[in-house]
């Protein structure tokens, strides 16, 4: 049971609220940005200190793409580190660590194209209650744990059903898992990015 304090679905559904102004939104791009050049130059990173609000844990996934293709994504579900850092450490970890692609260079790196989203609390949630293009999936049953972002579906033009299967077998779960006793749950995302980011 989550804390009553956290909102409901339905709350999360309505939420269309930017959270983050137009100059924290640029300013965790930037802090992504350099923090993937910092890395690959063998440098360490230099933050400017960050407000109250960017220093709330946040969920946070950071997605690179290279000529409109995905490069690399890589996230933490959980509130588990300041904003801020959680972008930091998100998109150093998806320029170098997705296992789907090799490490980004660094001469490629001025041309990758960042898109940033920041989690809401997850909420259990039943298939019914899931709006395509609004909601994000995390579907787990045991140790097995798989999570989709609320644009994948959009981008992919796929069904609820096919959102729910896709998310089973991003878990590596049976593709009707979602109907046999695994737990789903869903998410809100706050998604910004640079301009010709996806």
């Amino acid at each position: 049971m989550l804390p009553p304090s956290e909102p409901s679905l339905s709350a999360l559904a309505s939420a269309g609220v930017q959270a983050y102004s137009s100059d924290e939104r640029k300013l965790l791009l930037q802090i992504a940005r350099e923090s993937i050049s910092s890395f690959l130059a063998g440098q360490d990173i230099s933050l400017p200190a960050p407000s109250p609000h960017l220093a709330e844990p946040r969920g946070v996934f950071t997605t690179l793409y290279s000529d409109r293709k995905l490069r690399g994504c890589v996230g933490f579900p959980a509130a588990v580190l300041p904003v801020y850092r959680a972008v930091m450490e998100s998109a150093r970890a998806a320029a170098c660590e997705d296992p789907r692609f090799p490490p980004v260079r660094l001469e490629e790196a001025r041309m990758i194209r960042i898109s940033i989203s920041v989690l809401s609390p997850l909420q259990p949630t039943s298939p019914d209650e899931i709006e395509i293009g609004r909601h994000g999936l995390v579907v787990s049953q045991g140790l097995q744990r798989g999570l989709l972002l609320p644009q994948v579906p959009v981008e992919h033009g796929w069904s609820r059903v096919t959102f729910l299967e896709q998310t089973c077998l991003k878990a590596g779960l049976p593709p009707d898992a979602w109907r046999n006793g695994a737990r789903i749950e869903a998410f809100t995302a706050e998604v910004f990015g640079d301009p010709d980011s996806p």
